[in-house]
């Protein structure tokens, strides 16, 4: 394996549920060496919590606070002490063994480090062709909106220095799940699109990282290409309303502190030729005349 004794502090985030049978694929697949890896747990009702602590002892265990994957992450990004934070799935879609690269995409200046599937190094055994479609229309929608030059925007494996979470604006964990039992903007699925038109209206310098998808190793997945698009391109168009709302703010506060600025009376000038009595010292007053030593210029005052 490769050393990799130089790297900053890395914490990578599992969000699961119902996981068992794909933990033993993902740890093993981890590097080395990482700060830590929080796994954090959605309730599962299979052996997911005592499998992770087996394969990997000292693996700090969260339980999200409401539903949803991005609340999931939210809880997982809350309790990192790293440097460096890593997203992945704990289904082996996406490979544990690509996150030198993404390290090293950070390392060399970027901000947010982003999975593609779509450039070189990238790829996907798992995606269809309507897939393919639904991701080429979203992407140009938000390429147009937000001026930025994504590949792949539906693709969840990211990195980031963690001293751009804030910058994300994630629900708080420590929120109360809505009494109706809908979600908070931000908890669901959603978050992934999020994150990517959040980190470019927030001025990251976002750098696209080759990554091959693999198909669920186990388990069935809960994606529906219509369903989910439609939810992806409501996430933008919301995204976009929240973009303009806040720079509307801004333009009303900059208009606010300029009209609070004080009025600073300016000077009336002196008539031409004729030099005002509260000018500079010594200068010369109408009707007196100014001496000055014989080899200054002599000035007329009309």
């Amino acid at each position: 394996m490769a050393d990799h004794t130089d790297w900053p502090l890395i914490s990578v985030v599992v969000p699961a549920l119902n996981e068992e049978r794909n933990l033993p694929y993902v740890f093993e697949r981890l590097p080395e060496p990482l700060h830590e890896v929080v796994l954090v747990d959605g309730g599962s009702r299979d052996r997911t919590v005592e499998v992770a602590r087996r394969l990997r002892p000292g693996i700090l265990v969260v339980q999200q606070t409401r539903k949803g994957k991005g609340n999931a992450l939210a809880c997982g990004f809350a309790h990192c002490t790293g440097d460096i934070v890593v997203m992945i799935d704990a289904d082996g879609s996406t490979d544990p063994a690509e996150i030198p690269r993404f390290i090293a995409a950070l390392v060399d200046g970027a901000d947010l480090a982003k999975g593609t599937r779509f450039r070189d190094g990238g790829g996907s055994h798992d995606i269809t062709r309507l897939r393919r479609l639904g991701n080429a229309g979203l992407n140009l929608v938000v390429n147009v909106l937000f001026r930025t030059r994504y590949s792949d925007l539906c693709y969840g494996y990211n990195a980031f220095w963690a001293r751009a979470l804030p910058g994300f604006d994630l629900p708080d964990p420590r929120l109360p799940a809505p009494a109706d039992g809908s979600k908070l903007w931000g908890d669901g699925f959603e978050i992934e699109t999020m994150l990517n038109v959040r980190a470019a209206v927030a001025g990251l310098n976002i750098a696209e990282v080759g990554s091959v998808e693999g198909a669920r190793l186990h388990g069935v997945s809960n994606l529906n290409a219509p369903r989910d698009g439609l939810r992806v391109l409501r996430t933008i168009l919301v995204e976009f309303r929240r973009k303009r709302r806040a720079r509307t703010t801004d333009r009303r506060a900059v208009l606010a502190n300029t009209q609070e600025l004080p009025t600073v009376p300016r000077p009336r000038p002196a008539p031409t030729g004729v030099v005002a009595r509260h000018s500079v010292p010594g200068a010369a007053v109408p009707g007196q005349r100014r001496h000055r030593p014989a080899h200054d210029d002599e000035a007329l005052v009309g």
